[in-house]
């Protein structure tokens, strides 16, 4: 959300006269509101690392089912895609720290169930899948509130810094966390692992509870029907937003099946698990490399820096795909995931920056799920495609096809031109 509109200064409870300026500072961390945030984004991105790890190996040791646990992955993530606009509807209609703390609670209730069961042997499938599908609720209420809030807690020179770190946090904790998941699965078990997950989420809303933010100003009468239309309104007619939601829906499709499932089926026939492990951990650190880079500089057309480096993130499919030396396929996924880190800010940056406060939350939903729809698609689609052509194949002109469309945006002249700060 702009942080000037017109010629008055907004701040974040309302206009600032001229004799009371707020006191500024030089980063983000600066802001005490910030500083809660991010506490409690740390504390729920290094839970939320740590879930599946755990999950995978509790739900193996309770039913020895490979088929129970894709039910309670489906089960988590149908709802998360389904129910991203309703979130984004009451982003913008209620207050977005309230949004948070209650979506956080919901999350420690659901994982404090869920881990009760597993602990004391009451598993049962029916339950664990309604419990993750009660969770993906929670997490769809959430993720469009976490756009939105960023505006609403640093002043718009900050904002692009304010991704970085949160960036960083979310890149480190993808390290950490699942490793940490796995010593408490091989000392303790599963259950223990969901536990902590659980308490990381009741821990993650006292944090957010620490935010003093107003609800947004609605019009009187005005319905949910009213604010997902006019959300889809300042949607379409942003060229920049709807073009790219377009293309990174096909990049998405791709990638999930390329990389996510062609990936580890490759891996296995030719480097192994455990140097798929570092290409993984490459991509990783590619990711926060670029979140450090970005905390310190900016470009005057973000967007369209962001959109050049993307098509970094196509190099790796490549690579794949040709069979190269496992070092040659680290650097690849290394370099995919600075380019893909450094898109992925200045998308976030441009849209707080672009799209009105008021309607920032349904924007943000409608661009996630029209972006991720396609993720399903591609990981079944692969399988059968690979099949017919082979897999090195596919992975190569998965690649070459990531790299098009990437590059294709740049032909878009809104998202080449829009301007950072403006």
């Amino acid at each position: 959300m702009p942080r000037f509109l017109g010629r008055e200064r907004t701040g974040r409870l309302g206009p600032v006269s001229a004799e009371s300026p707020p006191a500024a500072v030089a980063h983000p961390l600066g802001d005490p509101q910030f500083r809660w945030f991010f506490a409690g984004r740390l504390v729920s991105m290094t839970g939320s690392s740590m879930v599946w790890v755990a999950l995978t190996f509790a739900i193996l040791e309770a039913s020895d089912r490979t088929s129970d646990l894709s039910i309670v992955v489906a089960s988590y993530t149908v709802p998360l895609a389904l129910f991203q606009i309703f979130g984004g509807a009451a982003a913008d209609r209620f207050s977005r720290s309230a949004v948070l703390v209650g979506s956080h609670l919901g999350s420690a209730v659901t994982q404090g169930i869920s881990a009760v069961l597993l602990l004391t042997g009451h598993y049962q499938l029916v339950v664990l899948a309604g419990l993750a599908a009660l969770n993906g609720t929670m997490q769809a209420l959430s993720g469009p509130a976490l756009i939105g809030i960023v505006p609403d807690l640093v002043d718009r020179g900050l904002i692009q810094r304010a991704n970085a770190l949160l960036g960083a946090t979310r890149n480190a904790t993808r390290i950490v966390g699942p490793a940490l998941a796995g010593l408490i699965v091989a000392g303790a078990g599963g259950g223990w692992a969901v536990a902590v997950d659980a308490v990381c989420y009741l821990l993650a809303a006292a944090c957010l509870g620490g935010l003093r933010l107003p609800a947004p100003v609605r019009a009187a009468g005005a319905s949910m029907l009213r604010d997902l239309r006019e959300g889809w309104g300042a949607f379409r007619s942003r060229t920049w937003v709807w073009v790219g939601s377009s293309s990174f829906a096909v990049i998405n499709f791709v990638q999930a099946g390329v990389w996510g499932v062609l990936g580890p089926v490759l891996a296995e026939d030719t480097i192994g698990a455990a140097a798929w492990g570092l290409v993984l951990s490459g991509t990783a650190a590619g990711f926060l490399v670029s979140s450090v880079i970005m905390y310190r500089v900016t470009f005057t057309r973000l967007l369209g820096v962001g959109q050049a480096f993307l098509v970094l993130g196509a190099l790796p499919l490549v690579l794949l795909g040709l069979g190269v030396p496992t070092p040659v396929l680290v650097a690849g996924a290394f370099l995919g995931g600075a380019g893909t880190g450094v898109y992925g800010i200045a998308y976030e940056t441009s849209f707080q920056e672009h799209i009105p406060g008021e309607a920032l939350s349904r924007v943000a939903s409608i661009d996630t799920t029209a972006s991720l729809v396609t993720v399903p698609l591609g990981q079944l689609a692969v399988i059968p495609v690979a099949a017919a052509f082979g897999d090195s194949q596919v992975a190569v002109v998965g690649g070459v096809a990531f790299a098009l469309v990437a590059a294709g945006m740049l032909a878009v002249r809104p998202i080449r031109t829009l301007r950072h700060g403006e």
